[in-house]
């Protein structure tokens, strides 16, 4: 079963969420899905603290020297594995991406995080390099207008189109519901139940 990296040296750029939204979603088809929280501030092991949609287990304290092994572990039994990097360059994050099918890098649309972003797509390449083998890798665009696609984004997407590098469709919008979900815990299907959620509008837009 595949094993997807989130990675970025910048925080705050959407990592977790990524992480929680496509557990969720794989678990809501009717995968086994494992999450690894390997980043300090542990959002997702908060998140998990209030309950966790079925079908998804949650590690948390996964350090250098047990990444790889708890990534095999769960790979072999049959799981889908999302792992949640720390927001720096590290060994840690150099050990998981070395074992990931797929490296999400998520990115704001900015010169700023797309700057630091590069450094993220450049481990990869190091990774691919020391392995002697290809790691797929893409950059999702996060915390996006929902009203209009800015002058910067489009800028990215074509920098980032034109180095070869595939951007995900579509970006993660800018919503409240993706930042309510670590204080509710569980997923956006759970939420609608809750009528302050639903009359707020703000799982409607997600």
């Amino acid at each position: 079963m595949p094993v997807i990296v989130m990675a970025s040296p910048k925080g705050g750029v959407g990592k977790s969420t990524c992480a929680v939204l496509l557990a969720s979603e794989f678990a809501r088809m009717g995968a086994d899905v494992t999450v690894l929280d390997c980043d300090p501030n542990k959002s997702l092991t908060r998140w998990a603290s209030h309950g966790v949609p079925s079908g998804v287990t949650l590690k948390s304290d996964v350090g250098r020297s047990e990444i790889v092994p708890t990534i095999r572990s769960a790979d072999g039994d049959g799981k889908i594995v999302i792992v949640d990097l720390e927001g720096v360059a590290s060994q840690l994050v150099s050990r998981a991406i070395s074992q990931a099918d797929l490296v999400i890098v998520p990115m704001q649309p900015t010169a700023l995080d797309a700057e630091i972003g590069s450094e993220a797509l450049a481990l990869v390449r190091e990774e691919e390099e020391a392995l002697g083998r290809s790691i797929r890798h893409a950059v999702v665009l996060t915390k996006t207008s929902a009203a209009v696609k800015s002058r910067v984004q489009k800028e990215l997407e074509e920098q980032l189109s034109g180095a070869g590098i595939d951007v995900i469709e579509p970006s993660l919008v800018a919503r409240a519901a993706f930042s309510e979900l670590f204080a509710y815990g569980g997923d956006l299907a759970a939420m609608m139940n809750d009528p302050d959620m639903v009359t707020g509008g703000k799982v409607d837009k997600a």
